[in-house]
């Protein structure tokens, strides 16, 4: 659609007749010519009318250009369509343990037994989707962290990201402090204020270089906030089935370290959640949604194209002809004119 940038220019349309109208006509010197005879009086008339109405003539371009002017001065644009852009509200980076106690399968759906990896990626996968406006990054653990993801809109891609982590695929054991320091840096060079990681791990640090409360003190001196999340059952036994229908019991024997998980979290203004279930799970990411709510509106850009160099190539081009009709053209035709006649009032064999 059409759109003009400044309209309020437009009002100035009229000023060249308020000129003409208000302000004194420019001092002409007055001239008296007797002329003895009237025939020759009535072609000086007559010859006053027609200037008169060139004159009037030579209005209708000036003012075409001047509303020219006005209308390249207004700016006038063309808008295309609004295009929506997402808010970037939060950088969240996700952290998972992928280390071998991940594949323990304490955690139940129904009478359906699942591992603890599984329910990290089912529950983190419908938390990333439900982070409209915010960007997600993705980072994995176990004897090493490694960026899988970097910082991103594309939350399809860390859905796709998450759902190919399995166990193993960085090591068995678990390097938290290692995972708080990959994260610490690649969120310490960005310009948005909430910048936060949730951490999700199993058991206690046993690799890495960094000891995780180190990391932690980096990471608050850098306002990056962390959730940890421990996940498990509580110790005991549970039964497992195998291919044949038979029931084996298993101990959890859990090794998690909630006091560390809890002190990182303390220390960087975050919280420490316990996840013993997957119902327990999902209801943590429905806290972390309202401690750290998603961006519920969008940006709008209409893509702007200036047109302002139509009126005024217009414009331009008028004056130069104007300008170009104003030359004293008549003297040099007149010029060439005398001359040629002269060379034709020449004797033959004469040169001109």
């Amino acid at each position: 659609m059409m759109n003009i940038a400044w309209p309020w220019l437009l009002l100035l349309a009229p000023l060249p007749w308020f000129a003409a109208r208000w302000l004194p006509p420019a001092a002409n010197a007055q001239f008296a010519l007797r002329v003895p005879f009237f025939r020759e009086v009535a072609a000086v008339s007559e010859g006053s009318q027609s200037l008169a109405q060139r004159s009037s003539l030579r209005r209708w371009p000036a003012i075409l250009i001047w509303l020219l002017l006005l209308i390249a001065a207004a700016r006038p644009q063309w808008l295309g369509e609004p295009i929506a852009l997402p808010l970037s509200g939060r950088d969240i980076m996700l952290a998972i343990d992928l280390s071998g106690s991940m594949e323990t399968p304490d955690f139940t759906r129904g009478s359906q037994q699942l591992s603890r990896l599984d329910v990290v990626k089912e529950t983190a996968q419908e938390f990333v989707q439900q982070r409209t406006g915010d960007r997600i990054g993705l980072i994995l653990f176990g004897t090493r962290a490694y960026l899988q993801a970097p910082l991103t809109f594309d939350r399809e891609t860390i859905d796709a990201m998450i759902d190919d982590a399995t166990i193993g695929l960085a090591g068995k054991d678990t390097a938290i402090g290692d995972a708080i320091g990959l994260a610490t840096k690649r969120l310490q060079d960005e310009n948005i204020p909430h910048r936060i990681l949730i951490l999700l791990t199993d058991g206690a640090n046993t690799a890495g270089a960094i000891a995780p409360l180190k990391a932690a003190e980096i990471a608050a001196q850098d306002e990056l906030r962390i959730y940890t999340i421990g996940i498990g059952a509580d110790d005991g036994a549970f039964g497992t089935r195998d291919v044949f229908g038979g029931v084996h019991m298993m101990k959890t024997a859990s090794d998690l370290d909630e006091d560390t998980l809890r002190a990182i979290a303390d220390k960087t203004g975050g919280k420490y959640f316990r996840a013993k279930d997957a119902k327990g799970l999902q209801e943590i990411y429905q806290q972390l949604n309202e401690l750290e709510p998603h961006e519920s509106d969008q940006a709008t850009l209409r893509p702007t194209r200036e047109l302002f160099f139509w009126p005024l190539t217009i414009a331009a081009g008028g004056i130069f002809i104007i300008l170009l009709l104003r030359l004293p053209w008549h003297w040099w035709l007149a010029g060439q004119h005398q001359r040629v006649k002269a060379a034709a009032t020449k004797a033959p064999g004469q040169t001109p």
